[in-house]
């Protein structure tokens, strides 16, 4: 079997595509499956600072992979924060990747994982013009999500809409990662959708964090980690911590579009925030043992994220620590069966009673390893790997078949 890939993230970047990828990547190579991996060049926001530039590769050359893959970079137009500029540092990117991929050589089955959005078109291209079948795997729910975040707002469906829409009724399988969208995409004409959920590989799991030694004496330490982007409502966080005042230390760290916004928000509404940049590896691990809590939060009047579960929620699980769930739907009822979560409305009364009760309650925020145990039996990317092995196998004989 030869498989080509075209992704908008891999090694040595540290994301959520990167992990899972890596993952299904070793799952395809412990199968004798020869694997290439179309990919910008990796962005240095994204790469742990020990990581050389030199180390990951020029463009348009090849370099071999942890597990005996071939990279095949094309070049990164690099981006700001902004939704038009990664939009067009996307664009450009799939655009390169169809002629790099076309080098190639013809692979037995054509995988393209979205977002980013554009590389939907770029894999629909190589796999029509090779011939061959094409699993996409929809991390997000697009297109759903264009018109919840007003990217689309005419009545029409706009261009993005309509080809990702063609591409999911098209290709020889559609992989979601919920089973509320795999739903959708069967009642909107998908031919065959399968669900693979995110995870986090067993054998590399971070480890857990240290205990919380919060106590009524001093402010329960809350820590939001990840994207400050529209998708996760952190204003709530910020209206939370206000009516909180001394009794709740706010921390936000990561980046995103909304950062600045976020910003200049605390500062006018007075809330105890500190905002600190993004962090990988021990610098994460450091962050989880300072806090008491941490918070997964999607904003609540998206109908989309009724089926979105962000895929930071396992590694919160893994290390440990008590979460404060700002979440509806699918994700409410992960954090649920897992345990170690309190699910909230994404309303800042409500999120201040709950940090207000941890506060002079801190035994509650004592949650051990069952959501670590929970992940590594539900969400282990190693099985998950295989599961996505064995549907690009199924997909490819029954094409030959046909």
């Amino acid at each position: 079997m030869k498989v080509l890939l075209l992704t908008h993230s891999y090694d040595p970047e540290v994301t959520a595509p990167q992990r899972r990828w890596n993952a299904f990547v070793s799952a395809f190579r412990a199968r004798g499956w020869d694997v290439d991996v179309v990919v910008p060049a990796a962005h240095p926001e994204r790469t742990p600072t020990h990581v050389r530039p030199g180390a990951y590769g020029r463009v348009l050359h090849r370099e071999t992979g942890r597990h005996g893959e071939r990279i095949l970079r094309v070049p990164l137009a690099r981006h700001t924060e902004s939704r038009l500029s990664k939009l067009v540092s996307n664009l450009a990117s799939s655009v390169l990747a169809v002629p790099r991929s076309l080098l190639a050589g013809r692979p037995d089955v054509v995988i393209v994982t979205v977002p980013a959005l554009p590389n939907i078109a770029a894999g629909y291209a190589v796999s029509r013009i090779w011939r061959r079948p094409l699993v996409v795997d929809m991390r997000d729910a697009w297109p759903d999500l264009a018109r919840d975040a007003n990217v689309v707002t005419s009545p029409e469906p706009g261009v993005m809409e309509t080809i990702v829409s063609f591409v999911q009724r098209r290709a020889e399988a559609v992989v979601s990662v919920t089973n509320g969208f795999a739903d959708l995409l069967r009642a909107r004409g998908a031919r065959r959708v399968a669900v693979v959920p995110n995870g986090v590989l067993r054998n590399r799991m971070p480890r857990l964090a240290e205990p919380s030694s919060a106590s009524p004496e001093r402010p329960l330490r809350v820590l939001y980690l990840g994207n400050h982007g529209e998708s996760q409502g952190l204003e709530v966080l910020i209206d939370a911590a206000r009516r909180c005042g001394d009794g709740v230390h706010l921390r936000l760290v990561g980046t995103g579009t909304q950062k600045q916004h976020l910003q200049d928000y605390a500062a006018g509404t007075g809330s105890r925030v500190e905002f600190l940049d993004a962090t990988h590896d021990d610098q994460t691990l450091a962050q989880y043992d300072w806090a008491d809590t941490t918070v997964v939060s999607l904003r609540d009047d998206w109908p989309s994220f009724e089926w979105t579960i962000p895929s930071k929620t396992y590694e919160l699980l893994a290390v440990g620590k008590h979460i404060t769930a700002v979440v509806r739907g699918e994700a409410a009822d992960v954090l649920t069966e897992a345990g170690g979560a309190d699910v909230v409305p994404a309303d800042p009364e409500a999120v201040a009673e709950l940090w207000r009760g941890l506060h002079q309650h801190p035994e509650r925020l004592q949650v051990g390893d069952r959501g670590r145990a929970w992940v590594a039996e539900h969400r282990n990317l190693a099985h998950l790997g295989a599961d996505f092995a064995d549907l690009v196998a199924e997909t490819v004989s029954k094409r030959k078949a046909d």
